[in-house]
């Protein structure tokens, strides 16, 4: 019995993970047929342009003759020899049809040749997904239920009873036709619009997926408000929030408006803060940091003491200190059936987290090493979760050292995404507009001290900041980030508000921060300086009508029960009229100012932020040194795909705790030799130094030679008076 139940389980599990990523995979089909079609757009608009300045030129004439002739027969014979000119009314008439057909960027018609290519695949995939309306309204799925009737028609006209409720007008118009006198919809006009609505819903939570994880019915993952109310005061205890409605309320309301007074006082004194006679603000550009004296002979010193170390060494050592492949494993459990298993395992992670792979690792490795044991190591023997307990082992053995502690703080973490090249022939994968390649996206989470937390794989063209908040509550290592960096999608309100409520601190990098609307606490509230930063006024009513709600949401994450890119991904522009979606922006919205104006009247935030985002650029880099396998992952299996990053987190990692402890090592050798090695000079340094490591060769593995265990007084750095 325990064994059916664990394998019921599993089935379970699989068969609500393959929902999520059939799920995935249609979003990105419509995602890729809409951008296509609007691609397409483009380029009959620059196409129809010489065709545009014809009908212009034409209707210029005809301006000019009807200015200059008075009467009305002479002026009818004028207008007919200029459209005879212009090449005759019909051919006129169908140069006009042309242009109106895109006119006011019109992508609608252009949709179903690009979604023709793969129409039936999507009949297919929704086939097999029970789809459900999260509201009373089911006008979408009747819809659905019509077109997959049709699926196989031939007529274009289809006459059906069908209310159209969820389209806008300007689908209505595309989808109804009038025809002898009677009203009927175009088949394929319908089929687009009805796809691409239920992606649109599919995002917002308006409809759910029956047995799915990511896009089931959000609402029945919520904790009961019974259960919440138990814990409740501790949970307002521990983050320091008020503990009821009315009360939260007050203390935001009463926040905003002492940092807009104060910022309002200390706008004469702030010399990087105007504001132009139109009302714009701006901040004049930071100076950089002036580099420490000796920094240049002091980093030569320090390259030229570094050990020389092979990449595989790297790996070995950092083995022998955290013990990292003791998660790896058959998934009985028990121990491996394998020759020298840890000898193996090392190969595995640098076979794969280089981006070698299996055939290109064996090729250059010692003949014990084949690719058929590592294929089955990296199946069978590594998983996501054993990689990321991997991970975390390394992560305590860093953060032991005293030197990470000069570069950031541990209560820090930053966020990026970067692409990653992926093959064409993927489902999964899609190709990213601003790259111009085609693939996903490696959403990063590290540290301050540098080391990297953790990584989540996702999809090209996504809103990047749904996933910002996910690392921090699914990190299990040592280090527990309440600060979080981020790029501009961090910016986002909802985003603002939800991690309010999680106790984290949300300090993104805003490159456009003067296009962002900052809210007045009320409409009395005026200020003498900067009074035209403001352009709205907080709803302080929906706030607080709502913070049971918003407090639930808090609860039922910090709980597990759901992820904040499950819930952001609902609370998105897809979901306007959804009252938790106001509540949160609204809430946001104020957490938005006031970090808005800390960012324009103090100067060391402003150096802290570009700093800290400076990093992770830093970890984009070396991990492309690490990758020197190749760009792009040739897995098409998305779980492979994660595990690929996973890989090369733990070899970027397993490099940073060798070079911290052999940087510790050189520096403390250093000012015993009388060099000067000061606070200044070592926060310059960062563990992604490699010039003193070997990547190429024969790949050769002595197990019988192990590096010297790690003295605690070794983790600790003296630093010159």
């Amino acid at each position: 019995r325990r064994r059916h139940t664990l394998l019921l389980s599993l089935l379970d599990q699989a068969q609500s993970i393959t929902r999520d990523e059939l799920v995935e995979m249609f979003l990105r089909r419509i995602r890729k047929t809409r951008n296509g079609s609007r691609e397409r757009l483009q380029a009959l608009q620059e196409k129809h342009r010489t065709i545009t300045e014809s009908l212009l030129t034409v209707f210029g004439d005809l301006l000019r003759q009807a200015r200059d002739v008075g009467a009305d027969a002479e002026l009818g014979c004028r207008v007919r020899a200029v459209l005879s000119e212009g090449g005759g009314i019909e051919a006129l008439e169908s140069e006009y049809a042309t242009i109106s057909a895109y006119h006011q960027n019109n992508y609608l018609p252009l949709l179903w040749p690009a979604h023709a290519s793969s129409r039936s695949v999507l009949f297919r995939l929704l086939d097999r997904l029970d789809l459900r309306s999260a509201s009373q309204d089911t006008s979408l799925l009747e819809a659905l239920e019509v077109v997959v009737q049709h699926h196989h028609a031939r007529r274009n006209r289809l006459t059906p009873a069908l209310e159209l409720r969820f389209a806008s007008q300007r689908w209505r118009n595309f989808v109804l036709v009038r025809e002898q006198g009677e009203i009927a919809m175009d088949r394929r006009s319908l089929e687009v619009c009805v796809f691409l609505h239920v992606a649109d819903a599919l995002r917002s939570g308006d409809l759910y997926v029956v047995g799915s994880q990511s896009y089931a019915d959000y609402r029945t993952q919520l904790l009961p408000w019974d259960v919440c109310r138990r814990g409740l005061d501790e949970y307002c205890e521990q983050l320091d929030l008020p503990k009821t409605g009315a009360q939260h309320t007050a203390a935001l309301r009463e926040a905003l408006t002492q940092s807009a007074r104060q910022v309002d006082t200390g706008f004469p004194e702030n010399s990087q803060l105007t504001i132009d006679s139109d009302g714009v603000p701006h901040l004049k550009r930071q100076k950089a940091t002036p580099l420490p004296e000796g920094l240049l002979s002091f980093e030569s010193m320090v390259h030229e003491r570094m050990p020389e170390r092979h990449l595989l060494d790297i790996l070995k050592h950092t083995h022998h200190w955290a013990g990292y492949t003791r998660h790896f494993g058959p998934p009985s459990g028990s121990d491996p059936k394998l020759a020298d298993a840890t000898k193996r395992y090392l190969f595995a992670i640098f076979g794969y987290g280089c981006n070698l792979g299996a055939s290109q690792t064996a090729q250059h490795a010692t003949a014990d090493i084949n690719r058929f044991a590592m294929r089955r190591i990296n199946a069978q023997h590594i998983t996501t979760p054993k990689l990321e307990a991997a991970i975390n082992d390394v992560i305590a053995e860093y953060a032991c050292f005293e030197l990470p502690r000069l570069w950031g703080a541990r209560k820090v973490a930053i966020a990026d995404g970067t692409h990653v090249e992926l093959r064409e022939n993927n489902l999964l994968g899609e190709r990213h507009i601003r790259y111009g390649k085609y693939g996903g996206i490696n959403y990063q989470h590290i540290s301050s001290t540098y080391i990297a937390l953790f990584t989540n794989f996702i999809a090209c063209g996504v809103w990047e900041a749904v996933y910002i908040l996910d690392a921090l509550l699914l990190n299990t290592s040592d280090l527990q980030p309440d600060t979080l960096h981020a790029d501009t999608h961090g910016q986002s309100e909802p985003v603002f508000g939800l991690a309010h409520l999680l106790g984290i601190e949300l300090l993104p990098r805003m490159r456009t921060w003067n296009d962002a609307v900052l809210y007045r606490p009320s409409k009395t509230e005026h200020y003498k300086h900067i009074d035209a930063l403001f352009s709205d006024v907080i709803d302080w009513d929906l706030i607080e009508r709502h913070w049971q709600d918003m407090m639930q949401v808090a609860l039922s994450v910090q709980a597990g029960k759901i992820l904040p890119s499950m819930l952001l991904r609902k609370l998105g522009s897809h979901n306007r009229k959804n009252k938790l979606y106001r509540a949160f922006r609204e809430l946001g919205r104020v957490l938005r100012t006031l970090f808005l104006l800390r960012f324009v009247s103090e100067t060391d935030l402003r150096q802290t932020i570009r700093a800290e985002t400076t990093k992770i650029e830093s970890f984009n880099d070396f991990l492309d040194w690490i990758s020197f396998g190749g760009p792009v992952i040739k897995s098409g299996d998305p779980v492979e795909q994660t595990k690929r990053l996973k890989y090369a987190n733990l070899v970027a990692n397993a490099i940073m705790l060798q070079n911290v402890a052999d940087l510790t090592c050189v520096l403390n050798t250093a000012v015993a030799d009388g060099y000067p090695v000061t606070q200044e000079l070592v926060g310059r340094l960062s563990p992604y130094m490699r010039k003193h490591i070997h990547r190429f060769g024969q790949y050769v593995l002595d197990m019988d030679e192990v590096p010297e265990p790690l003295d605690p007084s070794a983790l600790k750095l003296e630093l010159s008076a």
